[in-house]
């Protein structure tokens, strides 16, 4: 069966864009997610695929997925591979598609500030095209280097400046994508329109399940005229969170806002003592100017007082600066990050209750957070665990129950269990306490209308799908 897919991909997409070769094969059987880097050292690791194809047009992307709904073939479309959360596992009849070939500047619109890019433009090379004509696309999640434009999309990514740029959502202008039947969509049109849902959205978030997006308009800003950075030193948690929630809801929305508990912010630097507040400003002189006025008089009003901000600069410097897991796994540790959001009045008992719980797992090496992204209603936190084991054979099952830990005091407090990096394999159980079970019905409802035969990406997302 294999060879007579692979024949067919190759008759409908070139030779030369069908691999099969066993180290292309093994280099994209898996994303960044910590439990395959455990598996492949436990087992049972991931398969290799059946092949992978690299499209280098949409028109190759509906062939493929032509050839692939005729024989019932699964689908995994394949960015840069930085995805954390489980969106892509192989199995050894399914096709990668790996939309790396396809990363080109479609246009760069200075007057109307739109770009148009193939999704899979690397994320760092798209800002560094914009920002040759002195525009930025504003988002820069952590991995901006190693991820693309139809990954943000897929994933409904944020980036670090969001609390004044916005989210992916608040960035995309129009998408373009490959439906399972072969079908092309573009949509969105206008800065704004009325007709009937935005089915952007659809889209957004849906992680490989519902087409494959093959294209990206994004509405960009002018590089910020100045820069000014603020920090300071809360006490607790519930007094930064309670400074975050005057800021914001005053009106000021610094790019960055980000409070470490004190475990990070010792971590951040050796200096703190409690609680660090970092802030970047950005955007016209006079602007940058009053608000940083304004954010520090509100400090003090709180009783927040001001930390250097040698310590912004050196977090600006060394932001996306991770240690590769395998550093970890081989002294027997096991770790991640989570992020989850909620209301101002619920954030700091998901907090409170998240960290305890984590201090509690025997090996307990760190349970900690910090939160990234600010909102009018409230703002995400980034939790961090890392444990002790005794080896291989139990990485997975304290993985499993750390992450258990964090999805029940969030869910316990009301909180969403997800912000920005989807759902993947490991939320995917607990989608229906985020949808409730219309909603999660709705989904389902959804992926059958699209992709009846089931092709795209199963497993991921949708719950025994």
């Amino acid at each position: 069966m294999t060879t007579t897919l692979v024949d067919a991909l190759k008759a409908a997409v070139g030779e030369g864009q069908v691999e099969t070769g066993a180290s292309a094969l093994a280099a994209r059987r898996h994303d960044y997610w910590m439990v395959s880097h455990v598996r492949d050292l436990a087992g049972p690791a991931a398969p290799n695929p059946a092949c992978v194809v690299r499209p280098r047009s949409v028109a190759d992307v509906q062939a493929t997925l032509r050839v692939a709904t005729a024989r019932g073939v699964p689908v995994i479309p394949f960015g840069l591979g930085s995805g954390v959360v489980g969106g892509v596992v192989a199995s050894p009849d399914a096709i990668v598609l790996d939309m790396g070939a396809m990363n080109a500047v479609r246009f760069i619109d200075p007057v109307n500030l739109l770009a148009g890019f193939d999704a899979g433009k690397n994320g760092l090379e798209a800002e560094e095209a914009v920002a040759a004509q002195g525009l930025t696309i504003g988002h820069w999640p952590q991995s901006v280097a190693i991820s693309t434009v139809g990954g943000w999309v897929a994933t409904r990514a944020s980036g670090q400046f969001s609390t004044a740029h916005g989210n992916i959502e608040d960035i995309i202008h129009s998408i373009e994508a490959v439906l399972p039947n072969g079908e092309v969509v573009v949509l969105g049109k206008g800065p704004r329109a009325s007709a009937g849902p935005d089915l952007r959205h659809m889209l957004m978030g849906s992680e490989g399940t519902l087409g494959v997006i093959t294209g990206v308009t994004l509405s960009l800003r002018r590089a910020p005229q100045a820069r000014a950075l603020s920090a300071f030193e809360a006490p607790d948690m519930r007094t930064g969170f309670e400074l975050q929630r005057e800021i914001i809801q005053s009106g000021w929305r610094p790019p960055v806002v980000r409070q470490y508990d004190e475990r990070e912010s010792r971590r951040l630097d050796a200096r703190a003592s409690a609680c660090l507040i970092l802030m970047v400003h950005e955007g016209p002189a006079a602007v940058v100017a009053a608000e940083t006025a304004a954010v520090a008089a509100l400090a003090e009003a709180a009783g927040v007082p001001s930390a250097p901000t040698d310590i912004v600069e050196h977090w600006l410097g060394h932001r996306n600066t991770v240690p590769a897991w395998d550093l970890f796994l081989s002294r027997g540790i096991v770790l991640d990050t989570v992020e989850v959001s909620g209301d101002w009045e619920r954030i700091g008992l998901i907090y409170d209750d998240a960290v305890a719980d984590l201090k509690t797992v025997p090996g307990c090496l760190a349970g900690s957070a910090h939160s990234s992204h600010a909102y009018r209603s409230g703002l995400n936190l980034y939790f961090t665990f890392a444990i002790q084991t005794d080896g291989p054979a139990t990485m997975e099952a304290i993985y499993f129950d750390c992450w258990r830990r964090i999805m029940e005091a969030t869910v316990r407090h009301g909180g969403s269990l997800a912000h920005h990096h989807g759902i993947g394999r490991v939320r995917r159980d607990w989608l229906e306490k985020e949808l409730g079970s219309g909603g999660l019905a709705l989904l389902r409802t959804l992926k059958g209308a699209l992709d009846p035969a089931g092709i795209m990406n199963p497993g991921a997302l949708i719950p025994d799908a």
